[in-house]
């Protein structure tokens, strides 16, 4: 199945019904007074998280969707049916947005939980409810309301603790392999990863955490090379990175520039995101010779200047994995635990998360109207211009239904 992390759909809630102009008429019943009825509420429009599901990819190929109306009321006072409501199942993890407004309309982040997207219209009003002493025969009736209509862009970032980046070929996907059941792709070639894949790692009987492994980054990322700039939001949810690094690159690369060229395109997607907590995990510890482990390690670690966590690890043989699975649990846990006992930085968690996401959309828009220009271009200058570079032609980031 296709992964599709963004859809645009349009939502129309139903109309309520009309109410009734309607008076009573029976035989030997002279005048028997107004008798029309209220029309039926519209139905809503509903989001429910389905952990069953894991894309969006129905939304691509049905973007519009509508609501059941709201019946008309009837004579002898007979109420009209209540539009049925819609209710659209999403994958647990998906972010509503109001397109035109720009709203955050909610995160469904539980499954079962449900999200109301567009209100049904309200009733109308028949005859009846016009009668009085003074208006014994009334005549008027009120038209229902109509339904909320929405443009909305639904966005789905994969539900994870701890998130992993770096190059291609980096070791993220051995890495998942060799501390879960998943059973990403693995192969020697950049970019095998092409979606994020998610990994169950159990340290202990009822302890436990979910890894995500995204597509990896290469230089100019942040400007639309590659793939993983597309995938970078799904890591907005994590409370830890690892940022992992190849010491010995299969192209003689030096790891000491990769690891800056990372830094510097995870800058400039997001400062927030660049900002979160993050241990460096230097991978592939086997391939190197003993006698120069230390001074590679080393040079990483320099030309970082980092200060947090360092880990050594040969993800391929497991070396090193218990280590930083166990570790990665204890924080997880003592961060879950500050949170539910301080308020404060519980809603400081939330804000950083949502701040993040405004980050991702902005640049991800950003290159999205770059996109559009360079294509724009290519339409005036020719595909045979010479002008024309054509070394990310292949690159697509815009969604399109």
């Amino acid at each position: 199945m296709k992964f599709v992390d963004e859809a645009p759909i349009s939502v129309q809630a139903g109309n309520g019904g009309k109410g009734c102009l309607s008076f009573r008429r029976e035989k030997f019943v002279a005048k028997g007074g107004p008798d029309g009825g209220d029309g039926g509420d519209g139905g809503s429009v509903y989001l429910v998280a389905d952990e069953s599901l894991n894309t969006l990819v129905d939304y691509r190929y049905q973007p519009r969707y509508q609501a059941q109306n709201g019946e008309g009321g009837r004579g002898r006072n007979c109420t009209g049916a209540k539009g049925e409501d819609l209710v659209l199942k999403v994958p647990v993890g998906t972010t509503a947005i109001d397109v035109d407004t720009g709203e955050t309309l909610g995160d469904l982040l539980e499954p079962g939980e449900k999200l109301l997207v567009a209100q049904g219209g309200w009733h109308g009003l028949g005859n009846t409810r016009f009668k009085s002493s003074t208006n014994r025969a009334p005549r008027q009736t009120t038209p229902g309301s109509e339904g909320d209509r929405r443009n909305m862009k639904l966005e789905l970032k994969v539900l994870a603790d701890v998130g992993m980046l770096g190059l291609p070929n980096a070791g993220k996907s051995t890495f998942i392999r060799a501390v879960s059941a998943a059973k990403p792709k693995v192969a020697n070639y950049p970019f095998t990863t092409l979606v994020p894949n998610l990994g169950v790692v159990k340290v202990q009987k009822y302890r436990s955490f979910v890894i995500a492994d995204i597509p990896g980054l290469i230089e100019g990322a942040a400007e639309g090379a590659g793939l993983g700039i597309r995938f970078l939001k799904h890591l907005t949810r994590c409370r830890v990175l690892l940022h992992l690094v190849d010491l010995a690159p299969f192209d003689g690369s030096d790891p000491a520039q990769n690891a800056l060229a990372i830094e510097r395109e995870l800058e400039s997607f997001s400062p927030t995101l660049a900002g979160r907590e993050r241990w460096l995990v230097l991978n592939k510890t086997d391939l190197v010779p003993a006698e120069e482990l230390e001074e590679r390690c080393q040079a990483v670690v320099n030309a970082l200047g980092w200060q947090g966590p360092v880990f050594r690890v040969a993800a391929i043989r497991g070396d090193g994995t218990d280590v930083l699975s166990g570790q990665l649990m204890d924080y997880l846990e003592e961060r879950k635990e500050q949170e539910e006992l301080d308020g404060d930085l519980f809603e400081a968690e939330q804000e950083a998360q949502r701040q993040m996401q405004r980050e991702a959309r902005e640049r991800i828009e950003h290159l999205r109207e770059a996109q559009r220009a360079k294509r724009k271009g290519e339409q005036e200058l020719g595909e045979d211009d010479e002008e024309w570079d054509d070394d990310d032609h292949d690159v697509d980031i815009e969604y399109r239904p």
